[in-house]
């Protein structure tokens, strides 16, 4: 099975690199030196626009794909020897005020009128830049990979403005080249524009992108042909430090007042115009927004995605290796225990076909634990193959210094060295219809111990109604990857799925179809452990509100001791089966309306012959587009036998967000977790004064339920400029 499937993945990827011709490499817009100088006002009257070729015409993304767009968008674009410029004419289709959450920056994609920007500068459909803006102004950046995914937490120096008038709303914008990554003398970039306009329900694009495929895929952008090679950027470095002052407290120890004073740096030193050196030194993390919290009713460790900012750019060449639960490279394993010392990544392209990364950090000891100094290091390179294929090889290792531990002792030992390798080749066909991946990795421990494999695959087809997908994995029980997130070990997992969708011609319907699966798990004996087989309905209108309707089967036998409430400690036998079936709804409502609303639910059964009924609830009020207020809930009973008995677990999580301009926020956010008997409050303040520097007030409370008392409290003032040299 195994070898049949790689041999599929790699005769497509073979097929279709014999055609590497781009899908819309006929949509062209030629981009000349600007005749004038450009000034960021939303006011399209220089000299420079009027000259401009003018890429106009979009095509409908949805709610169908086969005409143009009725609502009218003009881009024009120009550049200097600093700058890429870009001027956008957002026309109204229909009469009415904008449809935006906030001023908040990296906004939510399909909650309000904005318009995008997609920049592949090395033209290779798989990763590039997004930047752009919503109808009130508020700006959106992000870094490309993985040939559409964009990863809004990456963050770059350039300055943009809307201006509103009664029938359009116009966006013009400044991207200096020394924030992006581009090959140098290349005169053709992928680039397409989309634009969503919640009146009308309609998303467009540029070049045409087919309704299944969100509008950010690279294997459908269309060519900016530039009239000269991009200028060459010179000496490009920029310091970023940073100062901080804060104060906290342990009540529960009763600990004394804990005063910060830190400072710290980081720098960003542009090798070439496409290859970047990134350093740090004693950097901090104290203005990176909380995770939210959930409820844990899982058997396995929990995932929460990477927030720091060092670790972004270009950091899909770690984190994308392998599956959502096989990962051999997770950042947050660094820095999250012990203080980072200092730092460096060198990243970017080294030429059309190649891909460098390469990382290396050191933390310090933490006393307290017997936790060693540590030093981490990444490398991976990557090669294109055919039009948008690539095969990628990785190597980490974590290695303790200066350590020899007491094997006697009773404070925790920690491993020597932790090491992976792997190799991974990544499918995408020219037009997106078949993607796919299969991956080995082998990790190496000190005596032999933590040696272990392993294998996964997957293959997916998704055309405009039929999408299909096969994936397996095999992970050894030895396998060990202490710098990774792999939360289960010792498994052979199958995993089919098949969905299918009809677009009718209805005013109010936009598709609707069934989506099912199968999940197997099976032990290292070949012993089913996991089955879950699962139906689902969706439905979609024309406004956007979905709805879900789903049942299941599940059959799980323990391998290990579990508590199914994850809170009372009293735990199922080893080897105890469990089956039961449950059905649930998810819906969620219009994005148009300043009222939101969303809701899912969950009944049926559940372990030890018990059941369990979850309710959750999204709700969003928005005072455009200053004041964006949310509730989350989520209910959760669970009715065993004894020794557990009932129980009920709330999670409750209010929030407001006050963007006073796109450069002044603020942000409180409550969580009240029931589960593990904590109430959160973060509050935020943040002042963007220059392009990418900013000051920060962020206060942190944790607080116990019941009796009411004040676990810790911490507040921090940060500082950072961000200096071009």
């Amino acid at each position: 099975m195994r070898t049949s499937l790689l041999t599929i993945l790699f005769s497509i990827g073979l097929g279709f690199a014999a055609f590497p011709q781009k899908i819309n490499d006929s949509y062209r817009l030629h981009i000349q030196k600007a005749s004038s100088e450009v000034i960021i006002d939303g006011i399209l009257n220089e000299k420079a626009w009027e000259e401009a070729e003018v890429a106009t015409d979009f095509f409908m993304i949805t709610p169908m794909d086969t005409s143009f767009a009725q609502v009218k968008t003009d881009v024009r674009m120009t550049y200097d020897d600093q700058n890429l410029y870009l001027i956008v004419v957002n026309h109204h289709a229909v009469e009415g005020p904008y449809m935006v959450e906030s001023l908040r920056r990296d906004f939510s994609f399909g909650k309000n009128d904005n318009f995008l920007l997609f920049m592949d500068p090395f033209d290779d459909q798989t990763n590039g830049f997004s930047f752009g803006a919503n109808a009130a102004g508020a700006q959106w950046d992000g870094i490309m990979y993985n040939g559409g995914s964009v990863d809004l937490s990456w963050d770059n120096k350039w300055t943009s403005k809307v201006k509103n008038y009664e029938d359009k709303w116009v966006f013009e914008a400044a991207i200096p080249f020394k924030s992006i990554r581009y090959k140098k003398g290349i005169t053709e970039w992928g680039i397409n524009f989309s634009r969503l306009d919640l009146k009308t329900t309609e998303k467009s694009g540029w070049a045409p992108v087919p309704r299944q495929f969100p509008s950010a895929s690279l294997a459908y952008t269309g060519i900016l042909v530039w009239d000269n090679p991009p200028p060459q950027t010179g000496a490009n470095v920029s310091v970023i430090p940073y100062a901080l002052t804060g104060l906290a407290k342990d009540y529960d120890s009763k600990g004394k007042n804990v005063y910060r004073r830190e400072i710290g740096m980081d720098a960003k030193i542009g090798l070439t115009s496409s290859l970047n050196l990134d350093l740090t030194v004693n950097p901090d993390f104290s203005q990176v927004e909380v995770d939210r919290q959930v409820t844990n009713l899982d058997r396995f460790e929990l995932f929460f995605p990477e927030r720091r900012q060092f670790f972004l750019e270009n950091g899909d060449l770690f984190a994308n290796f392998g599956y959502a639960t096989i990962r051999p490279f997770f950042s947050r394993r660094i820095g999250l225990n012990a203080p980072i010392q200092f730092g460096a990544r060198l990243s970017g392209k080294i030429n059309k076909d190649w891909r460098i990364g390469a990382m290396n950090m050191q933390t310090g000891e933490v006393s307290e634990e017997n936790l060693p100094s540590q030093n981490f290091t990444v490398m991976a390179l990557q090669r294109q193959v055919g039009a948008r294929s690539n095969i990628t090889g990785i190597f980490i290792n974590k290695q303790s210094l200066n350590y020899n531990p007491d094997p006697n002792s009773d404070s925790q030992v920690y491993s020597q060295f932790n090491r992976n390798a792997g190799l991974e080749y990544n499918l995408a066909s020219s037009n997106n219809l078949w993607t796919g991946k299969a991956m080995i990795l082998q990790s190496f421990g000190p005596d032999n111990l933590g040696n272990g494999f392993v294998h996964a695959a997957n293959l997916k087809y998704a055309s405009g109604n039929l999408t299909w997908n096969w994936q397996h994995e095999l992970v050894s029980e030895d396998y060990t990857a202490e710098v990774g997130y792999v939360p289960r070990r010792g498994y052979t997992k199958i995993n089919p799925t098949v969905g299918y969708r009809w677009f009718p011609v209805s005013e109010k319907i936009l598709s609707h179809g069934p989506d099912i699966g199968n999940t197997f798990f099976f032990n290292k004996k070949g012993e089913k452990t996991d089955n879950t087989n699962f139906i689902a309905y969706n439905v979609k209108w024309r406004s956007q509100s979905t709805f879900m309707l789903w049942v299941a089967n599940d059959f799980i036998k323990l391998q290990r001791p579990f508590d199914p409430t994850n809170f009372s400690k009293l735990t199922l036998e080893p080897g105890t089966e469990h089956k039961w079936k449950a059905w649930g709804t998810e819906y969620t409502s219009k994005p148009q309306s300043v009222f939101t609303y969303g809701f899912s639910t969950r009944m049926g059964g559940y372990f030890a012959n018990g059941s369990r009924y979850n309710f959750t609830t999204d709700l969003g009020y928005r005072i455009q587009p200053y004041v964006s207020i949310a509730l989350n809930t989520n209910f959760n009973q669970i009715n065993l036998p004894e020794p557990w008995g009932n129980t009920n677990f709330w999670l409750v999580g209010p929030r407001v967000d006050v963007t006073m301009t796109n450069t002044l926020f603020f942000t409180a956010f409550v969580q009240y977790n029931e589960q593990i008997e904590n109430i959160n409050l973060n509050t935020r303040f943040q002042w963007r004064f220059k392009p990418a520097s900013d000051l920060f007030i962020v206060y942190t409370d944790n607080y116990l339920p019941a009796p009411f008392y004040t676990k810790n409290r911490s507040v921090v003032l940060k500082f950072t400029y961000w200096w071009n040299l």
